[in-house]
C-alpha cells in the first residue's frame, strides 16, 4: 500500500508555479484596503516548503485558497485550463493515495464500489447482517448513518462485531451537525464523510444574515476551524480517511448566500474545508460534490477538478448522483452523471443511490465502473485504437458553465402535405425503429400506443409523449394496403416516417424523409427519391471537416449521429459537433445508438453513459435507440419510454413526473420503498412536476433543490408537506399524506387528473 504522503506531488500536476508563489508572499507581507486573498500566509515561510509550515490552530493562520470573487485567484494562478487527463483519451486523471483501512482510494488503484446501509444504525446485529450482504455481494466499503451518540456507540460494537466474523469490510460514518460525536465514531470506523454545509454552520436562515462582501463571508472561518481542528487531529491520529462530501441541496446559508444555488458554490464549500485540512498537513481526504440533477453534479465535479489542476491539488474524487430514485430511472440518471465523469477519466470511487435494498445498487455500481475500465487507453489496445482513429480536432468546450446547443426544427414549406417541423420537438427528439411486420391490421392500436399516440375511433393523434419520427429500414409494398394506410395515418398525424433513400428508390412512400449517408447526399446533391418530403443524413463520424461544412447547403431537416465501431464514439462525436459549431449550422443531431443487450438495466447504463455523457455537454437533439443481433428484442413502447427517461435525466423533455428520492438510510422515518411506490401511483402522470420523497430533513429543505413539492419524515408517524423549500403542512400523519401530498399539487393548480383507458374502436 501507498502512504498518504507518497504521491503529494506528480510531474504531471504542479504546485504554484514560481511566478504565483512569489506574487503570493508579496501579497501576504503587504498592507492593503482589500481583503488579502492570501491572509493568514505564516510571515516567516514560503508555500512551498510545506515541512516547514506550523500546524494552523486558528483561522488566521490558515493559508486560504485565493478569492475567485475578487480575482485573486486568476491573478495569481491563471484561468482555469484542464479539467482532464486528457481531452481525447480516455484516461484517469492522476491522484494520490488515500489510505481506508485494507483499501485505497486514488488512480492506482481500482475504483472503489461502495453503498449506504438503510439499517437503523442502533441496531447493531441488523446493520451488521446488511453489512455482511453488501461484502458478499462484492462492495469494497459501506457508510453507515451515525446521529448520535447511540449510533455512534453502536458503530464501535459494528466494527467488533464484523471483525468477530472476519470482515474487514471498512465503515464510513456519515456525519451531519455532530462535530462532537464525529470524533467519537473516529475511534471505530475508517472514514468519516463531513457536509461542509452542515458540519458547523448548517442553520439555512436568509434573513439572518445576507454575505455580500469577502470580508463578511470570511469571518465565518474561525467557527468553521474550531469545528474542524479536532476531528481532524482524531483522523491523523488514527489515519483514519475522510470525506468532504458537498451536496448541492444542503449549501450552508452562508455560502448560498454568497454563492448562490450553484456548482460554483459547492466547489468553494468544500475548497474551504480542503484549506483547513491541509493547513494541519492532513490529506487523508476525498471530495464528493453530489447532486440529484445530473447537470449540476457533472458542471461541479469538472469545474472542482479544474480548480484541483490549477491549484497542484490531487486528492481522489467520490462520484454519486443523489436521490437518483428507483428502478431504470433511478440507473439511468446515475449513469448520467457517473458514466459522464468516468468518461472525463475523474472518479476514483463510485456509490449508485437508489431507492431499493444496498445490495441492489452492486450490479449498477460494478457495471459502471466495468464499462469505465474498458474505456481506458492504458489498459485496452481495442479503446486505445478506437479513440487514435478519430481525426484531429480543438476542443472548445465550456466545462465551467452548462449551455445546450438547440438545433432547429425542420423548415415548413409551401404546398407541404404535412407539418414537418414536428418531425423532431425543440426539447428534445425520441426517434424509434418499427418494422413492416408491425403494421398489420390487427396490430395497429398496439403500434398506435407502443409510439404514445392517442386514439379516436381509431385514428391516431400526437400527445406529449408520443415518438417523433420511425425510421423504417424497409417499407410495406405497395399492394399491403392495410399497412400503407396505418403509415398514412401516422404521417398525416406529423409523425416523420425515415426511410433509407435506396429502399424509397425501390418502394416509393409519399411525404417519408429520405435517409442518406451524408457522403453519399453530398455525392448527388441531395436529391430526393420519388415522393419524399424532406432529406436526412447520416454522419458516421469518418468525415472530413469539408464533407461536414456541406450541411450548410444540403440542408437537412435533420441528421443522424452514429459514429463508426472503429471511432470513440464519444470523442467522434465530439469532434462532429466542434466542426457544426464552426461552422454556424443550427441542423438537428440525433444521436442514433445502436445495442445488442436485452437487459433493461444494461441499457439504461449504456445509454445514460455513452449518449448522456454528449448530452452533458450540451449537444445532441434527440435519441434513436435500434437494437441489432439475434436477441429478443425490446417493445418499441419499452424503447420510447426509456428515450424520454434519458431526454428528462438530461433536463432537456420532460414528459412524466420528475421525482426526486432519497435512498434511504438509518435516519429514514417511514418505509421509503412502499411510500415512494404509492406517491408515484397517485402522481406520476405529471409532466413538469417534480415530487422530493425524503426519509428525513437532515439536509435541510434544500436537499430538494430541483423540487416543486416535497414529502419529508420529520417524526415517526408524521411527515411535512413542502411547496418550494417552504412548509406548508406539517406533521401530516402517514396514512393521510399522500392523499394531502395530491391536494397540495391541486391546490397550486398543477394537478391534472388521470387519462382513463377508453376501448377504442378502429375507423374502418
Amino acid at each position: 500500500r501507498h502512504s498518504k504522503d507518497k504521491k503529494n506531488t506528480t510531474a504531471t500536476m504542479p504546485k504554484f508555479n514560481s511566478f504565483a508563489l512569489a506574487a503570493a508572499i508579496l501579497l501576504g507581507l503587504s498592507s492593503t484596503a482589500t481583503v488579502d486573498a492570501f491572509a493568514g500566509l505564516n510571515k516567516n515561510v514560503g508555500i512551498a516548503s510545506k515541512s516547514s509550515l506550523k500546524m494552523s490552530t486558528t483561522a488566521s493562520d490558515v493559508l486560504w485558497t485565493p478569492s475567485i470573487k475578487t480575482g485573486a485567484r486568476d491573478e495569481l494562478l491563471g484561468p482555469i485550463t484542464d479539467y482532464c487527463a486528457d481531452l481525447k483519451t480516455v484516461t484517469r486523471r492522476k491522484t494520490r493515495t488515500v489510505e481506508c483501512g485494507p483499501i485505497n482510494f486514488g488512480s492506482e488503484h481500482r475504483i472503489v464500489r461502495q453503498t449506504m446501509a438503510t439499517t437503523n444504525t442502533a441496531d447493531v446485529d441488523a446493520t451488521i447482517d446488511q453489512v455482511i450482504r453488501c461484502a458478499d455481494k462484492g462492495f469494497d466499503l459501506v457508510r453507515i448513518t451515525v446521529q448520535g451518540r447511540r449510533e455512534a456507540n453502536a458503530a464501535m460494537k459494528i466494527r467488533e462485531g464484523l471483525f468477530k466474523k472476519g470482515y474487514d469490510i471498512p465503515l464510513c460514518a456519515d456525519m451531519h451537525f455532530q462535530p462532537k460525536v464525529a470524533l467519537m465514531v473516529a475511534e471505530a470506523v475508517e472514514k468519516i464523510r463531513i457536509n461542509p454545509g452542515n458540519f458547523a454552520d448548517g442553520q439555512k436562515d436568509f434573513e439572518e444574515k445576507v454575505y455580500e462582501s469577502e470580508e463578511d463571508y470570511i469571518m465565518e472561518r474561525t467557527n468553521l476551524m474550531e469545528s474542524m481542528y479536532p476531528l481532524i487531529e482524531k483522523c491523523k491520529e488514527l489515519n483514519r480517511c475522510m470525506r468532504i462530501g458537498t451536496n448541492h441541496g444542503s449549501l450552508s446559508s452562508r455560502v448560498l448566500s454568497y454563492y448562490g444555488d450553484t456548482p460554483r458554490g459547492m466547489v468553494e464549500s468544500a475548497i474551504e474545508f480542503a484549506d483547513i485540512c491541509r493547513a494541519q498537513d492532513f490529506h487523508n481526504f476525498v471530495f464528493s460534490m453530489k447532486a440529484s440533477n445530473p447537470l449540476v453534479m457533472v458542471q461541479s465535479y469538472r469545474l472542482l477538478a479544474a480548480e484541483m489542476y490549477r491549484l497542484g491539488w490531487d486528492y481522489p474524487l467520490h462520484l454519486g448522483v443523489t436521490e437518483a430514485g428507483e428502478g431504470e430511472d433511478g440507473r439511468m440518471k446515475s449513469a448520467i452523471g457517473i458514466g459522464t465523469l468516468l468518461a472525463d477519466g475523474l472518479g476514483d470511487t463510485i456509490r449508485v443511490s437508489l431507492t431499493e435494498d444496498p445490495e441492489f445498487e452492486y450490479e449498477p455500481c460494478n457495471r459502471l465502473a466495468e464499462i469505465a475500465q474498458s474505456r481506458l487507453a492504458s489498459v485496452n489496445p481495442d479503446a486505445a485504437a478506437r479513440q487514435a482513429a478519430v481525426l484531429d480536432y480543438e476542443d472548445t468546450r465550456d466545462v465551467t458553465s452548462y449551455s445546450r446547443r438547440h438545433g432547429s426544427l425542420p423548415e415548413t414549406k409551401e404546398g407541404d402535405a404535412v407539418d414537418v417541423s414536428a418531425f423532431t420537438h425543440k426539447d428534445g427528439s425520441v426517434f424509434n425503429v418499427i418494422t413492416p411486420e408491425m403494421l398489420s391490421k390487427n396490430n395497429a392500436d398496439y403500434l398506435y400506443k407502443d409510439l404514445g399516440f392517442k386514439t379516436a375511433v381509431g385514428m391516431p393523434f400526437k400527445d406529449v409523449a408520443t415518438t417523433d419520427s420511425v425510421l423504417m429500414r424497409t417499407v410495406p409494398d405497395v399492394e399491403d394496403t392495410d399497412a400503407r394506410t396505418i403509415l398514412k395515418r401516422m404521417i398525416e398525424s406529423n409523425m416523420g416516417v425515415i426511410v433509407p433513400a435506396e429502399e424509397l428508390e425501390k418502394n416509393p412512400l409519399p411525404n417519408a424523409v429520405a435517409l442518406m449517408s451524408l457522403t453519399e447526399a453530398v455525392a448527388c446533391d441531395g436529391k430526393l427519391p420519388e415522393g419524399a418530403i424532406r432529406l436526412a443524413v447520416e454522419i458516421d463520424g469518418s468525415e472530413d471537416e469539408d464533407t461536414i461544412g456541406k450541411i450548410q447547403e444540403l440542408k437537412p431537416a435533420f441528421a443522424l449521429l452514429k459514429p463508426n465501431d472503429d471511432l470513440s464514439n464519444l470523442h467522434a462525436s465530439r469532434r462532429v459537433f466542434e466542426i457544426i459549431k464552426k461552422i454556424d449550422s443550427d441542423i438537428s443531431v440525433i444521436h442514433h445508438f445502436m445495442t445488442d443487450t436485452e437487459n433493461s438495466s444494461e441499457l439504461a447504463l449504456q445509454l445514460g453513459t455513452k449518449v448522456g455523457s454528449l448530452l452533458t455537454d450540451g449537444n445532441g437533439d434527440g435519441i434513436l435507440v435500434e437494437q441489432e443481433g439475434d436477441i429478443p428484442h425490446f417493445s418499441v413502447d419499452f424503447l420510447r419510454q426509456t428515450s424520454f427517461s434519458l431526454l428528462q435525466g438530461c433536463r432537456m423533455r420532460n414528459v412524466k413526473t420528475e421525482f426526486v428520492s432519497c435512498p434511504s438510510c438509518g435516519r429514514t422515518l417511514f418505509d421509503l420503498q412502499t411510500t415512494t411506490a404509492k406517491i408515484t401511483e397517485a402522481t406520476g402522470h405529471l409532466p413538469g412536476v417534480t415530487v422530493a420523497v425524503m426519509g428525513c430533513i437532515v439536509n435541510g429543505p434544500g436537499e430538494m433543490a430541483d423540487a416543486d413539492f416535497g414529502y419529508v419524515g420529520t417524526i415517526p408517524g408524521k411527515v411535512d408537506l413542502y411547496y418550494g423549500k417552504e412548509v406548508v403542512r406539517k406533521n401530516v400523519p402517514n396514512e393521510n399524506a399522500v392523499e394531502e401530498l395530491v391536494d397540495l399539487i391541486k391546490s397550486y393548480d398543477m394537478w391534472k387528473d388521470k387519462e382513463e383507458e377508453e376501448e377504442e374502436v378502429v375507423a374502418a
